[in-house]
């Protein structure tokens, strides 16, 4: 579910480090998903895009792949508003975010 190479290579090991990377992805990625949400609610596929671009690179660093291919899905879905599919996708990507936010935090409490 998730890879941390890129984040362990990325600190040069530093547990530290990848502790407040992981935290700050834990704090920050929750309050995206809301808003996510909230865009395909209010049908602003503008600011879906935003923010779905915004985790990208997060999900990267997280080395969580599958959420972030998803996040490319839904920026280039947005163009298309179609809420139907839109909303498939947003639930998908928030189900690999909380699978990952488990492993994440199982890893938290193991370093």
């Amino acid at each position: 579910m998730i890879d941390l190479t890129f984040l362990e290579k990325f600190t040069n090991g530093n547990k530290k480090k990848m502790q407040r990377y992981i935290n700050l992805y834990l704090g920050i990625a929750p309050g995206t998903f809301n808003k996510m949400e909230q865009n395909i609610i209010d049908q602003d596929w503008d600011q879906l895009r935003i923010n779905a671009h915004s985790l990208k690179p997060q999900a990267d660093y997280m080395g969580i792949p599958d959420l972030k291919e998803v996040l490319i899905d839904i920026e280039n879905s947005a163009g298309e508003g179609n809420a139907n599919a839109l909303q498939g996708l947003y639930e998908e990507a928030l189900s690999l975010h909380v699978e990952s936010e488990g492993a994440l935090n199982d890893f938290l409490e193991s370093i």
